[in-house]
């Protein structure tokens, strides 16, 4: 058990969120708010429904998120037609920049006991993996249709 990828992925990711946490909450931000803030400053005036399907999430779970995102300031849901438009504001922006930028030092803080070429391979390794087909969790479209 101790030496598959399943606990060592499940590691890292309590890692990564404790990290992300202590980040964030200067900003009023937790984990959970990041990828949210990150798909609409990646794409800036998306709907709900393209938000909530990329991140594969609730749709309950991801109005409640978009909804306190607006109220607490970082971002706005305006009405365009028949939809609404997600965007960050001047505020949201500063959160984006934060939010992306503890990807790549959490990254370099966790990789710096490795070689740059063990960076490349693991990051080959990883990639292969999360490619491959996964018909229980995304229709059989692999990492790469994300």
């Amino acid at each position: 058990m101790f030496d598959t990828l399943a606990y060592y992925s499940s590691v890292l990711y309590r890692h990564f969120t404790h990290y992300t946490g202590e980040k964030l909450q200067a900003l009023g931000l937790n984990y959970g708010s990041l990828f949210f803030l990150i798909y609409v400053g990646k794409h800036p005036g998306c709907t709900p429904s393209e938000l909530t399907k990329a991140l594969r999430v609730d749709w309950g779970h991801s109005q409640r998120s978009v909804a306190r995102l607006v109220e607490d300031g970082f971002m706005t849901k305006e009405r365009a037609g028949r939809t609404h438009r997600l965007n960050l504001t001047a505020k949201g922006e500063q959160a984006f920049e934060l939010s992306h930028q503890v990807f790549f030092d959490w990254d370099a803080q966790r990789l710096s006991v490795l070689t740059q070429a063990e960076r490349d391979e693991l990051s080959a390794l990883l990639r292969k993996v999360a490619a491959q087909r996964t018909d229980d969790w995304d229709g059989g479209k692999g990492c790469e249709a994300r």
